[in-house]
């Protein structure tokens, strides 16, 4: 039997990780290695494809032969862009394709098949991300710019108001309330665009929930009913509280009002084993500790789930789109996990944690 797998190791962890279909084949077009991704696209293990000539699993709408013959020639890649490709089984689908000489084994041919969808996709991510950064940075530039003659203007207003009427005043006071009210949406753009690194250390995430949830019933959820669901066994996480408490709070705020300050939030902790995030290279990082905030509210709006976390990004018509926001890059920066499940009814955002490290445990409680 042939060996048809490649003379030299092939990458395996970046190899299984590519996410688009990639191939290699030799110089009389046999297939000798696909990825995870190209199995897939080709509905078709690996074991059926290694061996098989490339071009009979693969129909694409272009002068293939001649293009890897002068990749091969010129010891070039060639970039071949929006064509048709079928696998015979499925109707076309318009992609990009590169084909491209090993460096290794020249003999070698790899093929990536980057379906438009995906490539436009990610664009369409890429750019929004960009975007949305620069948006922060020119937000932060003029926050500070305008606090200050906001600040002059409040107090312009408090000083007219002590000789003027009381219907007067009316109007004093709501140029001194709209103005704080802006001061505080340029705090919280400066507060995201500044947050400091986290101060982390053991916590019982109980005890920041139990914070939260007091803060909470005092203020904005005083009309709504909380229910502890807790697991009392979950150990210790590694974070910084003040920010955990800053999670929560914003969390348990965003519940309320989605509410519309009445109804149920059920705070839920448990812990399971097996989450864990994915990393570049290496087994994944376990998060294990699951904190969820759950509301019986409307629901996040079907247009705004994948970019819920996004800047900007609000679903409330007075909404500044940078709660959640904060959110996200707090539980990032302590290496965790935030998702969103939700349908009308009931909405689970769900806070992913490591558990903190032994030593730094018998440190905390010693």
């Amino acid at each position: 039997m042939i060996d048809y797998r490649p003379p030299y190791p092939v990458p395996g962890v970046i190899w299984a990780s590519l996410p688009l279909p990639a191939l290699l084949f030799e110089a009389g077009g046999t297939i000798i290695e696909v990825n995870p991704a190209a199995e897939i696209f080709l509905n078709t293990s690996v074991k059926t494809l290694v061996g098989q000539p490339v071009f009979d699993r693969l129909a694409i709408d272009a002068p293939m032969d001649e293009a890897v013959a002068r990749a091969r020639a010129n010891q070039s890649p060639i970039f071949i862009n929006d064509v048709d490709v079928t696998t015979g089984e499925r109707p076309p689908v318009q992609c990009n394709v590169q084909i491209a000489p090993m460096h290794d084994n020249p003999a070698i041919i790899m093929m990536l098949i980057s379906p438009r969808e995906i490539a436009d996709r990610l664009g369409r991510s890429i750019q929004a991300k960009s975007g949305a950064r620069s948006a922060i940075g020119m937000a932060e530039m003029l926050a500070h710019e305008i606090k200050n003659p906001l600040a002059g203007i409040s107090g312009a207003a408090q000083l007219l108001s002590m000789g003027l009427s009381p219907a007067d005043r009316e109007l004093t006071d709501l140029i001194v309330e709209e103005t704080r009210r802006v001061v505080k949406l340029l705090e919280q753009v400066e507060q995201f665009g500044n947050l400091r690194k986290p101060d982390r250390r053991a916590v019982n995430i109980h005890d920041a929930l139990d914070r939260a949830r007091k803060s909470a019933l005092m203020g904005y959820a005083a009309q709504m009913t909380i229910i502890e669901d807790y697991d009392p066994s979950l150990p210790a996480t590694y974070a910084d509280l003040d920010q955990l408490m800053q999670v929560f709070l914003n969390l348990i705020k965003n519940a309320s009002e989605a509410a519309g300050g009445r109804g149920t939030i059920r705070l839920h902790t448990f812990f399971e084993q097996s989450l864990r995030l994915r990393q570049k290279s290496g087994p994944g990082r376990a998060v294990p500790l699951q904190i969820e905030i759950i509301d019986d509210g409307p629901g996040v709006p079907a247009e705004l789930g994948a970019d819920i976390f996004e800047p900007f990004v609000s679903g409330r018509e007075n909404g500044t789109g940078l709660g959640l926001a904060l959110v996200s890059k707090i539980i990032t920066d302590h290496e965790g996990w935030i998702s969103v499940d939700s349908v009308p009814g009931r909405t689970v955002f769900r806070v992913s944690l490591p558990v903190a490290p032994k030593d730094i445990t018998q440190t905390e409680e010693s």
